[in-house]
């Protein structure tokens, strides 16, 4: 990740090893800062059902099948319906380090929604985004797709613009 390197003088250059330590603070910090907002009692630990939150709120998207395995890794061995931060912390850091399950750029976005659009209208009606997303692949829940529909549908045209949907949706990388 990080070199060092000496100067003439044999002098050590920390200053990668320096960028690197700052990186993974940060990224922990970030890591903290989600999983905080869900511990409500203050007592380091999270409601199992709140791991998927905080993780896609850390710009993750893993599928279910990936969640299920990534929460495999962080419950405690009898099953308490918590995670405790001190094991949530190093899983996610590597995640995060290793760049995983990184959300879709605004470009892998609108291809994936032009592959959809059969017609090349420009848009999907609800209907079709409603009968892709609960019939093909992995299927979203019931309250995953109304979630996607209240962000994505136009409330006037009733259609989802993909090209105006994909720029809102896309997330910046931010480390």
């Amino acid at each position: 990740m990080y070199s060092i390197s000496e100067d003439v003088n044999g002098n050590k250059d920390n200053k990668d090893k320096d960028a690197g330590d700052n990186l993974l603070a940060s990224i922990q910090k970030k890591i903290a800062d989600a999983f905080d907002i869900f511990d409500h009692e203050s007592n380091k630990t999270v409601d199992v059902r709140e791991v998927g939150t905080i993780i896609r709120s850390l710009n993750c998207c893993p599928s279910e099948a990936e969640l299920h395995d990534m929460l495999a890794e962080v419950e405690e061995e009898e099953s308490t319906g918590y995670v405790r931060f001190d094991k949530f912390l190093p899983m996610m850091t590597k995640v995060l380090v290793e760049r995983r399950y990184k959300a879709a750029t605004e470009d892998e976005l609108v291809k994936a929604f032009q592959v959809l659009d059969i017609d090349g209208k420009g848009f999907l009606t609800a209907e079709e985004l409603t009968k892709y997303m609960t019939e093909e692949g992995e299927p979203f829940t019931q309250e995953e797709l109304e979630e996607m529909l209240s962000a994505a549908v136009d409330p006037d045209k009733k259609t989802i613009l993909f090209k105006d949907y994909s720029s809102v949706m896309a997330v910046e990388e931010v480390w």
